[in-house]
């Protein structure tokens, strides 16, 4: 990922050989009725055929591409710049034979600097905009002038000439850099996308797989509270015979064995209606609990609020819940000095949960950018080490919000302390903090009586 732009296909084979044919086709039409229209209609002195003679070599190139490569084709980043250089001087010649500057048509220098922005690596768009800053100089010197029928030539005044230049000029670089911005927030947050279905699905699949595991475990129960009861039976019966005596408490002890194996792999029992919700507690804790015992003390402090029932509220166990909240825990834990405070507090209309760190905090410069992909979200300063297999990249919140708030959460990011403050001046709970809001009635299981037979939980 660090060697190519995020977003890019592998090899920077983004561009399609036939979207570049089917563009040179409608710039070749362009330019043809351009000229047709100056030379007949205005009736401008144009040497037409050496302004054919250029348009010719845009249609020998785009037939030898469709004979010579499948339209298919999708270019490296080195064949699509040559293919973009070609149009460049291709254009800026045709500009030469027909007033440089003068003729308005020269904005279209542009376009390919832009297309190579939105597909291309950086320094190709680099490359593009310099040699189009070059020849777009070079028409502006050294150009034929466009003239009338009775010889007359077009000027333009200097500083209008200038001024054309120049403008043309900004056109490429903002242009440039704003699609080259554009396209790779684009692809960065496509990537982010494709990560958080990734990691949605495999939390689906680990929760589908533990439904199986303890469905088999239900199942199984029964004949191997059956085969270990038997053999029991046999171990005193054949308290003459040494030899099945061992045998059969052999078979008891693997059916105790196979007992303790499903019951290690699977503790949710089949696809049990009841294990689809659960209380706010037992959720926060679920999701915490990889991150239990990686030596930071995890505090949980649940209470109503005003209106809220003493009780509990039992929410749905929701696979994107569980993994959203894990990633914030995980990101509170990963930056803690030593404690994360997870709180709820909840009311008759919603639900509010709060995960405080005493840990450094976000830096101020990416505070209102937190939950973007691809952001580092906490101080340069805070050493790797603390934070094992973690690269830096903010996917983690990214996932965490992108999912909570499918499941219609609100989220939001501060730091808990004033950064002016001295260090003896700081509270215990200083460091990040993010708040989550639900609308309790998205969040809330509001089954209250028989849920039904359970199903197999199937792969």
């Amino acid at each position: 990922m660090s060697q190519q732009r995020r977003g890019q296909v592998p090899g920077g084979q983004r561009l399609r050989l036939r979207t570049l044919v089917l563009l040179r086709w409608t710039a070749i039409a362009g330019q043809s009725a351009a000229i047709a229209a100056g030379h007949f209609h205005f009736g401008l002195q144009l040497p037409v055929g050496f302004c054919a003679l250029v348009i010719g070599t845009s249609v020998i190139a785009n037939l030898v591409s469709a004979f010579l490569f499948p339209p298919n084709r999708r270019l490296s980043d080195r064949e699509a710049m040559l293919v973009l250089l070609f149009d460049l001087a291709q254009l800026a010649f045709l500009l030469f034979l027909t007033g440089g500057l003068t003729n308005p048509f020269a904005l279209l220098i542009i376009a390919p600097v832009v297309i190579s922005a939105s597909a291309l690596r950086l320094r190709t768009t680099i490359l593009l905009g310099v040699v189009a800053v070059l020849l777009l100089t070079l028409a502006a010197f050294a150009a034929l002038p466009l003239q009338y029928a009775d010889g007359r030539a077009i000027y333009m005044p200097r500083i209008l000439e200038f001024g054309f230049w120049l403008a043309i000029v900004i056109g490429i670089l903002f242009l440039g850099l704003y699609a080259h911005r554009v396209s790779s927030e684009i692809g960065a947050m496509s990537e982010a996308l494709l990560a958080t279905q990734m990691a949605l699905s495999r939390e689906q699949k680990l929760t589908d797989l533990g439904g199986v595991v303890a469905a088999a475990a239900h199942e199984l129960g029964t004949p191997l509270a059956t085969i270990k009861l038997t053999s029991a039976e046999l171990i005193e019966e054949l308290a003459g015979h040494p030899d099945l005596q061992e045998d059969a408490r052999l078979i008891r002890d693997q059916a105790d064995r196979c007992r303790d194996i499903l019951r290690s792999m699977g503790r949710a029992g089949k696809d049990d209606l009841h294990l689809r919700r659960a209380p706010l507690g037992a959720l926060l804790r679920e999701a915490a609990d990889p991150h239990l015992a990686r030596g930071k003390q995890v505090h949980f402090d649940l209470e109503p609020g005003p209106g809220g029932d003493s009780a509990q509220p039992l929410v749905l166990r929701k696979p994107e819940i569980i993994h959203g909240l894990r990633n914030l825990i995980q990101n509170a834990v990963d930056f803690a000095t030593s404690a994360v405070w997870v709180s709820a507090q909840w009311t008759d209309r919603r639900i509010v949960l709060t995960i405080v760190d005493d840990g450094p905090g976000y830096p101020p410069q990416v505070l209102a950018r937190i939950g973007d992909p691809f952001v580092r979200n906490r101080r340069a300063e805070q050493p790797d080490a603390a934070r094992p297999g973690y690269e830096g990249m903010g996917l983690g919140l990214f996932i965490a919000k992108t999912l909570l708030e499918r499941s219609g959460a609100e989220l939001s990011f501060a730091n808990a302390a004033n950064p002016f403050l001295r260090t003896e001046e700081l509270p215990l709970r200083r460091g990040a903090i993010i708040e989550v809001i639900w609308p309790i009635d998205s969040l809330r299981s509001t089954g209250q009586g028989a849920l039904g037979e359970n199903r197999p939980n199937l792969p």
